[in-house]
């Protein structure tokens, strides 16, 4: 996996480079600002692009921004946000576009380096990485409380899996079932959140947003 950082403080740009390459990720660039972000993604094409949102010159939203415009540049680049703040003006726009390949985590709540590794490993395999306060705040209260109420446990059990980044595969393995089993309970969780086939949708990524909606709620 290869990445581009977006980072103002040198010295927390230079701690993530090391806890990174020490575990395997090749960090392409590391960089400070949000010009310098964008050069880089064009340059190098990474996989992921871990980017702050408070860069310079203003130090109020310049990553974020830069976040999305990648976003619609380079889609085949995930785009995980790590940040201490959650700025809704443009995160909604990046994380609520039903997109895959993207992730809002708080600096304060991650406090393993492996966790974060694996958040960035699932946005750069296109899969979702969000930390329930980011979307409580950005989604507010849940307005779907009631397809979820008609949910079984056992659907909510599996959707909560999938809101932790797990496949199917790996979820069939914490519960003793078959594949194929899982694969039912999902498609149940699908229908009974209105949530139909699309070829543009990601239909697990705005399963994973309702669920974290209605927890944050």
């Amino acid at each position: 996996m290869r990445v581009v950082i977006a980072e103002d403080s040198a010295i927390l740009r230079d701690g993530l480079v090391q806890l990174l390459e020490l575990r395997g990720v090749e960090v392409a660039a590391a960089v400070g600002d949000a010009q310098a972000l964008l050069a880089a993604v064009a340059e190098h094409r990474p996989d992921a692009a871990v980017v702050d949102i408070r860069l310079p010159p203003t130090q109020t939203d310049e990553g974020l921004r830069a976040a999305v415009q990648i976003r619609r540049t380079a889609p085949d680049t995930g785009v995980l946000i790590f940040s201490q703040y959650v700025e809704t003006k443009y995160a909604a726009q990046l994380v609520g576009d039903g997109g895959a390949g993207v992730g809002y985590l708080l600096k304060e709540r991650v406090v393993d380096i492996g966790e974060f590794v694996n958040a960035l490993e699932r946005v750069a395999a296109g899969g979702t990485a969000l930390d329930p306060e980011v979307v409580a705040q950005l989604f507010g209260a849940s307005r779907r409380a009631a397809a979820l109420d008609a949910l079984t446990p056992r659907e909510r059990e599996v959707l909560g899996l999938m809101a932790e980044g797990r496949t199917n595969h790996a979820i069939a393995q914490s519960f003793g079932v078959s594949e194929r089993a899982v694969e039912k309970h999902i498609a149940n969780i699908f229908a009974k959140l209105d949530l139909p086939p699309s070829e543009s949708g990601h239909r697990r990524v705005l399963a994973v947003l309702r669920y974290l909606d209605r927890q944050g709620g």
